[in-house]
């Protein structure tokens, strides 16, 4: 069954750029390599880049890897690492983009919210291997989480999942197995792909990405972001889904934003960052809770206890850039025009009338 669905998925919900934004190319590094978390010592030290993309710097490298996938794929991602970073932000992408189109907004957002990005193709975007499914997608962010716990050691409590569109879907997913996040972001977000197409009351077998029946599992703050004027997914989708959440933020509606626009509206940045930031907050206010709760009991306790906990803060709260993104990123989120629906079985014929997919 679960082979079924993600062939309809492929049919209908994947549009990778074609041909791809970007290259990889393999530089010498002399047997030293920095986070490439693809496996083995080989691999370790292999030094890969992206030529058409900026590299980073001494102070923020930007480290371009291949990971192996459970599902026998080959998928290229970048992290790009900030000097006082907070936290790390694990961003899957829309469904028309590539890495060679979002590197220049992860570069800005690691910078304006002063956390480490990393970013991944899916399975058949760009230089990754194999064919977009539901499944893969799966597949795909498991073994960039992976990466992260092994290669770079963040722990789930720093880490924030960011799913744009269609990236909503394995975002929800790995965000509903993983009980100690730091934090969710959906922009524009899915219900389901069905829902896109049509209002259905009811989940069917053959749908994908059913965010709707999983947001209930995440148990981390959620801040939903959506345009009013989103002409793919309407904003329904996004009301819904902050509707459900366990843990609500407040959302952010952007009047008149479309679907591939909103990094350009200057309330985007601003609302994330204190999004952010009211998570590095929760965060000591936790430990200061705990240490305050600790106290109390100490003075119940005759004073020859011995030893008393003590608590670890979260860093310093990280400084507010007053500067908006700006139009530079425009070039970053190019618009996809639509395409035309590649369905063929009869059973779904009827989706034909309705509008293309790009989320």
């Amino acid at each position: 069954m679960g082979g079924v669905t993600s062939s309809i998925a492929a049919k209908f919900a994947f549009f990778p750029p074609q041909p791809p934004s970007y290259t990889v190319v393999e530089e010498d590094d002399g047997g030293g390599g920095g986070g490439g978390g693809g496996g083995g010592e080989g691999e370790q030290r292999r030094k890969l880049r992206i030529p058409e993309c900026a590299d980073g710097d001494a102070a923020a490298p930007i480290d371009v890897m291949k990971l192996r996938t459970r599902r026998g794929n080959e998928i290229v991602a970048v992290h790009v690492a900030h000097p006082k970073a907070s936290a790390t932000m694990l961003y899957s992408h829309g469904n028309a983009a590539d890495l060679g189109q979002m590197m220049e907004l992860f570069v800005e957002l690691s910078k304006r919210l002063r956390v480490n990005i990393m970013g991944y193709d899916y399975s058949g975007y760009g230089q990754s291997t194999g064919k977009p499914t539901e499944y893969n997608t799966y597949a795909d962010i498991d073994a960039a989480y992976k990466c992260l716990k092994e290669q770079y050691g963040v722990q789930d409590e720093k880490l924030i999942l960011y799913g744009q569109s269609v990236g909503s879907g394995p975002t929800v997913d790995l965000a509903s197995r993983v009980p100690n996040l730091r934090g969710v972001v959906l922009h524009s977000p899915i219900l389901s792909g069905l829902r896109v197409l049509y209002p259905v009351k009811r989940t069917y077998w053959f749908d994908i990405y059913k965010n709707l029946d999983k947001i209930g599992l995440v148990n981390c703050p959620v801040f939903v972001i959506h345009g009013t004027a989103d002409e793919v997914v309407d904003c329904s989708h996004g009301r819904q889904l902050s509707e459900l959440c366990k843990t609500k933020y407040e959302p952010l509606w952007i009047n008149g934003g479309g679907h591939c626009n909103l990094e350009l509206y200057t309330e985007y940045i601003r609302h994330l960052r204190k999004f952010v930031l009211s998570l590095d907050k929760a965060k000591v206010t936790t430990n200061n809770t705990r240490e305050n709760n600790a106290d109390s009991e100490a003075e119940k306790k005759p004073p020859d206890t011995g030893a008393s906990d003590t608590f670890e803060l979260a860093p310093d709260l990280p400084e507010v850039s007053r500067n908006s993104l700006d139009s530079r990123l425009e070039k970053s989120k190019k618009s996809v025009k639509p395409e035309q629906s590649r369905m063929s079985t009869d059973r779904l014929e009827w989706f034909r009338r309705k509008r293309g997919l790009i989320w």
